[in-house]
This record gives structure tokens, C-alpha cells and sequence, in this order.
């Protein structure tokens, strides 16, 4: 326990000393700065700007970023369904796998491009080497630099004034992509494959046993080991807040996540990116005092929500003690990460919206579970998904400060600027769309047979499995409780139009909101104007976001997981 606790220290250490640098480095590339990689990248944007014919200085009003936006991500879409349904006829495939199946294409496609990667296929037995490479790879990166691009326009909306220019989406997707993405993927490639993830465009190999295994199914004699360039993807996969894997056993399988050093590596970039972008927009907004209040509050709920899962876990399971068996309850996760590595890891994972796993969610204790779940209930807001996470946090600060103004009968103000109905409207919509869209969606599922038969565990946790899917899927987290037949035709679509409308819903009222606070005037600081950078409005932050997810969700947490807690303690 002790040596559990010294690495969940050593972590959060590490983390709050990189914020500030990564996050200047981050403002400097957006800002237009000369940064120590400008030499070497520079003439490739410039080059891109050429080839594509983009005027990166020319800006652009909400709309036409948003537009932008839009049909950048349809393309990538289109793109990489293409790729899923003909991938049997192109390159790179050893192992002759054939398209998908029109639902699942469709459901994988929008899982790439909206940051979610939901995975209802195993990628070792269904992805060709091209699909990994050309489809998720790219779209890992791309959408990660979707993410960062509406944040940093929302963030030019809070500190710019009177103008409706919020900055230039192509200009803002290529720097996000060849000044931050690309070279971090390939310095964490590189220690991956230093640390034995493999990394080869090899057929899958037949390894013959020194003596066959007998089972209650036959006799075994052999065993196919899966290659591929894995390396590289899981990279960007974490870093980009990702998560989906290259096997289906994600980051539990010993070729993309060897050791407990990669372990607590993988975990640490996952959370790189969202934790260092609070000080980014600090340092944009001229104000890092502000920055560093949310990275508190974002900090503040992810380090509770690991205290509850470690608790959970180490205190174990009264069912598989009275059969004997002492110690914390392992069942599901790896020996090789033990109880901190695997409770640290599925903490950021799904706190972050990232969805990679290093063992099987399932299995998790019930409020271990409810733990990682409410992380990804709250809104994915500590930290949350690269760019989206922070943007979804500002969304709640404009909730706070709104609230807080009705309250001292003052209008409220944030940076400078009044928030007023418009505002408000933008700030509630990203707040509560993913709520309503998970309760719905969870509705239709439990009362319809196409959504029940996919349940492979009756009772509390059967609800617990629908619940975690479409909320995973609604906030683009993209990790699975599994024990649900998620590749049917029912949940291929629900899970589909969920991810769409978790990212995009949320994300055109973030620019809509841009458009409106860029256009407003600045208003000085005053004796009445709430100071949001203190610790009182911290705690009040705090506050709302989990009084906002606690009255959405608590009905059906108490249903699900907390009745599965108390049948196993024997409460019921």
C-alpha cells in the first residue's frame, strides 16, 4: 500500500511541475511564437498552407469556424468508412481480414473522428495494418486537434474584445498537429519500442507449444501471436486522449504495455496535454491565476475519485474472502500492475476521456466501478478529453459565475465580460447534453429487447454495463465495461448518433459562445466583480460540478452499482 501511494505522489508531482512548461510551449505555438521546433517545422506548415491553398493569417467569426469544423471532421468520416467497408481489397493486409459490416464501419468511423474510439471489434482480428495506420491513426490525430482548436478559439473569444474573428481552424489544426502532436507521438514511440512494444508490418506468427494443452475443448498445440506497427499508435492513441487499442485487450496486453514503467508512463501521457492546457489558457488570457485555479479544481475531483477506486479495490471483495482467498481483490486486473498502477491508470483514463484500459473495467468492485464512472458522469471535466475537457470546465466556470451574480444580485462577469442569456444558454447546452442523451439513450435500451438481449450480466450490473456504454460514448470517453454485445445493430447505431451528438452538440455551442464573448467590450475589474482565481470560488466550482452530475445521474446510480454494493456486503 505504502509503495501504492508513493507512486500516485511521485505522479501527481511530476504532473503539476510539467503543467507550466508544456502549457507556455502550447501558447507559444498558438500565439504564433517562435518556439526551439520552428526551424524544423515551420517550412512544412508553410509548405502545407501552399499546397492546400489556406491564408493563415486570414480569420474567421464563429460560423465559418464552425462550418470549417464541420466539414473537416465529415470528410475524415467519410474517409475512414471508405476505408472500413473496402479494407479487404486494400494493402497492408496480411492476414486477409474483410470490410466491416455497414453498422459497424459507421459506428467505428464516428468513434475515430468525434476522439471517442469505442471499439465493438477486436483490432487484432478484424483491422488490417492500412486500417490501423491510415484510419485510426490519422483520425487520432486529427481529432485530438479538433479538441484543441475549439478550445483555443473559445479562449480568444474570452480575451479578445470587440471583434468577431475567434481565429483560423486550418491554421489551428495544423499547428496543433505538427508542433505539439506529432513530435511528442514521436518521442513516446520511440521508448515504446525501447521498452518492448513491437513495431513491424510482419504476418501474425504460429508459435508451436513444448507440449500440447488439453482442454475441456480440445487439445492445444499452438498459438498465433498477432504483429503489427503498434508502437506508433499507441502513442497518439494516449497522448491524444485516444484510448482506442491496437488489440482489443487494449493497454492490458503486453505488446502495448509491457511493464509497470510503461504502465505509469502511458497513464502520465494521457493526462499530459489536458492537465498543461490550463495553463495555457492562462497564459492566453493574461491571467495564469486562472488557469492554475481550474488545474486545482480538475486535480481536486480526480484525486478523490482515485482515493474512493483504490479504497474500493484494496478493501476487496467479502464473496471471494469467505471462499478463503485474503489480499485485494485482483480479479480482472494485472499482476504485473498490481492495485495502484491498474486503479491509477483507469482513474486519468477515464477521467481524462481517453478510454484506454489496462484491465477489465467489468471487473472492478461496484464503487470501484461507480468510481470511473462518475468520472466520465461529471461531464469529463478532470481533466477530459484533449481541448474538450477544459472547454466543457469553462462551460461550468460560466455556470458558476452566473449562479454566483444571482446570488450577490451583481451581473455576472468572467475575464471581463458579462455573461449574459446567450452566453448562459451555450454554457448549459455543453454542461447537460451528454446527461440527456445517456439517459435517453440508457431508457430505450432498457426497454426494448434489442437492447436487453445484448446483456451478458442480469441484474444491478446489467444496468451498470448500459449505463457506462452510452455514457462512455455520450462524453467520448470510449472505455467499456464490456459484457455487453455492443456490435449489433442497435447498439452500432445508439452509440453512433450518441458519440455524434456528445461531441458536436457540445462543441457548436462552445463556438457560439466564442463568437458572442469576442464581441463583447471589456470591462475593467471592480470592488463587486467575483474573483474567480480565489479558493472560495474554487470550492464553489467544485461544488457545481458535482451537484450538477449528482442530481442528474443519482437515480440511476442507485439502481445500478450501489445496489450491487449492498447485495455484496449482504445489505439486501
Amino acid at each position: 500500500m505504502a509503495l501504492d501511494l508513493l507512486e500516485f505522489g511521485i505522479f501527481f508531482v511530476i504532473l503539476t511541475l510539467i503543467v507550466k512548461p508544456v502549457g507556455k510551449y502550447i501558447a507559444a505555438v498558438y500565439t504564433g511564437k517562435r518556439t526551439f521546433l520552428s526551424p524544423l517545422i515551420s517550412p512544412v506548415e508553410k509548405w502545407i498552407y501552399r499546397l492546400t491553398g489556406i491564408d493563415a493569417n486570414q480569420e474567421m467569426n464563429w460560423k465559418e469556424y464552425t462550418l470549417s469544423m464541420l466539414l473537416f471532421n465529415f470528410i475524415g468520416f467519410i474517409a475512414l468508412f471508405l476505408i472500413l467497408i473496402f479494407q479487404g481489397s486494400l494493402p497492408l493486409n496480411p492476414e486477409h481480414f474483410k470490410g466491416f459490416s455497414l453498422s459497424l464501419a459507421f459506428n467505428t468511423a464516428i468513434s475515430f473522428i468525434t476522439n471517442t474510439n469505442w471499439q465493438a471489434y477486436s483490432g487484432e482480428s478484424m483491422a488490417s495494418y492500412f486500417t490501423q495506420m491510415a484510419g485510426f491513426a490519422v483520425q487520432n490525430f486529427l481529432s485530438a486537434a479538433t479538441g484543441m482548436a475549439i478550445l483555443m478559439a473559445l479562449i480568444r473569444g474570452i480575451s479578445r474584445k470587440n471583434t468577431k474573428a475567434i481565429g483560423n481552424f486550418w491554421s489551428d489544426i495544423t499547428k496543433g498537429t505538427l508542433y505539439i502532436l506529432l513530435p511528442l507521438s514521436i518521442i513516446a514511440a520511440v521508448f515504446f519500442v525501447s521498452q518492448g512494444v513491437i513495431q513491424n508490418f510482419n504476418s501474425y506468427k504460429t508459435i508451436d507449444f513444448l507440449q500440447p494443452i488439453v482442454t475441456q475443448s480440445g487439445t492445444v498445440t499452438h498459438q498465433i501471436l498477432p504483429m503489427g506497427p503498434v508502437a506508433s499508435q499507441e502513442a497518439i492513441k494516449l497522448l491524444g486522449t485516444n484510448g482506442g487499442g491496437f488489440f482489443g485487450a487494449n493497454s492490458a496486453h503486453p505488446y502495448e504495455n509491457p511493464n509497470p514503467l510503461t504502465n505509469f508512463i502511458e497513464a502520465f501521457l494521457i493526462i499530459l496535454i489536458p492537465a498543461s492546457l490550463t495553463y495555457t489558457f492562462g497564459k492566453m488570457v493574461g491571467d495564469t491565476r486562472q488557469g492554475w485555479a481550474i488545474y486545482i479544481v480538475m486535480l481536486s475531483i480526480l484525486i478523490i475519485f482515485l482515493g474512493v477506486q483504490y479504497y474500493s479495490q484494496i478493501r476487496g471483495d467479502p464473496l471471494i474472502t469467505n471462499m478463503g482467498v485474503s489480499g485485494p481483490y485482483m480479479e480482472g486486473m494485472e499482476s504485473r500492475f498490481g492495485v495502484g498502477g491498474t486503479v491509477l491508470f483507469s482513474t486519468v483514463t477515464t477521467g481524462v476521456a481517453c478510454g484506454a484500459v489496462n484491465a477489465s473495467m467489468d471487473s472492478l468492485t461496484p464503487i470501484g466501478g461507480m468510481s470511473s464512472m462518475l468520472l466520465i458522469l461529471l461531464s469529463e471535466v478532470a481533466f477530459g478529453g484533449i481541448g474538450s475537457g477544459l472547454y466543457t470546465m469553462l462551460a461550468f466556470v460560466i455556470i458558476a459565475v452566473f449562479i454566483a451574480g444571482l446570488m450577490i444580485g451583481r451581473t455576472p462577469e468572467y475575464m471581463g465580460k458579462k455573461i449574459e442569456v446567450k452566453e448562459m444558454w451555450m454554457a448549459v447546452i455543453t454542461a447537460l447534453t451528454s446527461g440527456i442523451v445517456i439517459l435517453i439513450f440508457t431508457s430505450i435500451a432498457l426497454v426494448t429487447k434489442s437492447g436487453t438481449s445484448a446483456i451478458l450480466n442480469p441484474g444491478a450490473h446489467g444496468l451498470s454495463e448500459i449505463l457506462y456504454a452510452f455514457a462512455s460514448t455520450a462524453n467520448n470517453n470510449g472505455s467499456a465495461f464490456a459484457g455487453l454485445s455492443a456490435n449489433t445493430l442497435f447498439y452500432n447505431l445508439t452509440t453512433g448518433f450518441a458519440m455524434l451528438i456528445g461531441r458536436y452538440i457540445p462543441a457548436i455551442a462552445i463556438l457560439v459562445m466564442s463568437g458572442s464573448l469576442a464581441e463583447k467590450k471589456y470591462t475593467p475589474p471592480n470592488a463587486g466583480t467575483l474573483p474567480t482565481h480565489k479558493p472560495a470560488f474554487m470550492v464553489w466550482l467544485f461544488a457545481i460540478v458535482i451537484i450538477v452530475g449528482a442530481l442528474t445521474f443519482f437515480a440511476a446510480l442507485a439502481m445500478g452499482p450501489v445496489v450491487e454494493n449492498l447485495i455484496m456486503w449482504g445489505g439486501i
